[in-house]
């Protein structure tokens, strides 16, 4: 995210690094980067030695779900080194609450500083190849199984959130406007993403990352890329990966039903998220516009198949 956390100060994330995994950390400093986590850098005898990143836990991850992703990166990281993955802290886990927040709301997780750097765009070709390694793999036993996000009843939810105005920030109004102008599409779509649903379990299941596009990759000095973020790991058909590649112009041998499948998936995932995001509080942030712009894109743009 780009602004901090309201209620995380710099000094609670600094006092769980130093008790859960680096006792002689010295500093943190907020990044503004990423969207959905907020990070920091880790400051140890003057230089950055660790990133952390807080998750929400709610919706989208119980703190047992985000366990078992970060866990499941770990022991992929064993026997590939294309997975960058979480230390694990002086307890054995991945993850850790933080206190004095209130218990739950967030998980704290910490990685080794790299020096390597994001690409601006993606490489086709390497990815496909690093996708095809992970897809080999065998699946770690605590890996997650990917399942509907999305529920059925969604544009029954929209439309009910829509009926009073969304007074409480700056674009609430403009996202409550173009999502009610999109409630037949949001139906027509979650009854097709169920319906595709219900056809994956008979394809072929893979360890997927499930968001492998290049602001989660990282590229070393020697031309070697790795996989960050692995909050969304998960056992599922390869195409929840491989529609990157598509999006990106890159061809591959898909199943188009799953690429249409995991397209809507992300669709209506993120048009439901908005629209919670906007109905609440919210300042006008940086974020914020990121977040409406987003919303737009989603509810305007064509199908993928």
């Amino acid at each position: 995210m780009r602004e901090r956390p309201r209620d995380v100060a710099d000094e609670v994330v600094l006092d769980a690094v130093r008790r859960h995994w680096a006792g002689t950390a010295e500093a943190v400093e907020h990044l503004p980067v990423g969207f959905g986590a907020h990070h920091w850098a880790v400051w140890t005898a003057g230089v950055r030695t660790h990133f952390a990143t807080l998750d929400a836990v709610g919706a989208r991850h119980s703190a047992t779900s985000l366990e078992a992703a970060y866990r499941t990166a770990v022991t992929l990281a064993a026997e590939l080194e294309l997975v960058v993955a979480p230390l694990t802290s002086r307890s054995g886990a991945c993850t850790v609450p933080l206190s004095p927040v209130p218990l739950g709301r967030y998980a704290l997780s910490l990685t080794p500083w790299s020096s390597a750097r994001t690409p601006e765009v993606l490489d086709g070709p390497a990815t496909a190849a690093l996708l095809g390694r992970l897809h080999a793999v065998d699946p770690p036993p605590t890996t997650p199984r990917w399942r509907p996000r999305v529920p059925p009843d969604l544009a029954v939810r929209l439309t009910a959130a829509c009926a009073a105005p969304w007074t409480s920030g700056p674009h609430g109004e403009e996202a409550r406007a173009a999502i009610g102008a999109r409630l037949e599409a949001v139906g027509r779509w979650t009854a097709r993403y169920h319906a595709l649903g219900a056809t994956a379990a008979g394809r072929r299941w893979v360890v997927t990352h499930g968001e492998p596009h290049e602001a989660n990759q990282l590229v070393d000095d020697r031309g070697r890329l790795r996989l960050v973020d692995w909050e969304s790991v998960a056992l599922a058909p390869a195409e929840r990966d491989l529609r990157t590649l598509l999006e990106r112009g890159h061809p591959v041998a898909v199943e188009p039903a799953m690429v249409e499948l995991f397209d809507l998936e992300w669709r209506l995932d993120e048009i439901a998220q908005y629209a919670a995001w906007f109905a609440a509080p919210h300042p006008g942030s940086a974020s914020d516009a990121v977040a409406l712009e987003d919303l737009h894109h989603e509810l305007g743009r064509p199908d993928a198949v």
